[in-house]
């Protein structure tokens, strides 16, 4: 299972890494979560520095991708070839996209007429493509999934785990994860806001466990 997160220059270190955190608390052989960059380094918004895990290539293998955001997203969109890149496909991946990230999946034309989720800041953007933008911070139809807000980005990863694990390796990542003293309080708000998207076999036992 290979999970690549896309990463841009200028990206939103919190989309990121906090996806790439929990993801990684899930632990069994073949679970991979990698950061998947244009270049073979790439940095944030505040001036971090990463290197590439994985290439812009790979995401078209992945068995899920996530696609962050960033303070360059309009320029990548206007990158021909790097969109060209994205060959991505909800029918046998998983897509995310937190904030800005939705204005790529809209303009490579995986949203359609489905409502989606972005931050305040890319909301006029994410209209302008022609989708239409919900007050929430969560929404996923089929697999296809997006997210507004920097911390949502836990919202993602869980959603990926429950999907493809089950509901409780999902609880058990966000738990590891969530502030001492609110733990229970913490999981219980994740798990409300990616229930209703959930298909009935993954609140099981994943969709493609092992």
């Amino acid at each position: 299972m290979h999970i690549a997160i896309l990463t841009f220059q200028g990206f939103n270190e919190l989309d990121s890494l906090i996806a790439l955190a929990v993801l990684n608390r899930v632990k069994r052989e073949g679970w991979r979560v990698t950061l998947c960059c244009p270049e073979e380094t790439v940095t944030s918004m505040n001036g971090v520095k990463v290197h590439a895990q994985s290439r812009i290539e790979d995401a078209r293998h992945a068995d899920a991708v996530i696609v962050g955001s960033g303070v360059q997203t309009r320029d990548v969109v206007g990158n021909r070839n790097l969109m060209d890149e994205l060959r991505l496909d909800p029918s046998r991946q998983l897509l995310g996209a937190q904030c800005s990230g939705t204005l790529i999946l809209a303009k490579l034309g995986l949203l359609g007429t489905v409502p989606a989720c972005t931050d305040l800041t890319s909301k006029p953007w994410v209209q302008e493509a022609g989708i239409n933008v919900l007050d929430q911070a969560f929404y996923a139809s089929g697999n296809v999934a997006t997210a507004g807000g920097c911390f949502s980005s836990q919202y993602l990863a869980a959603w990926i785990i429950a999907s493809t694990e089950g509901i409780e390796a999902a609880q058990r990542a966000i738990h590891y994860v969530a502030p001492v003293g609110e733990k229970d309080e913490y999981v219980a708000r994740v798990m409300k806001n990616i229930a209703l998207y959930l298909a009935p076999a993954s609140r099981d036992s994943g969709l493609r466990n092992g």
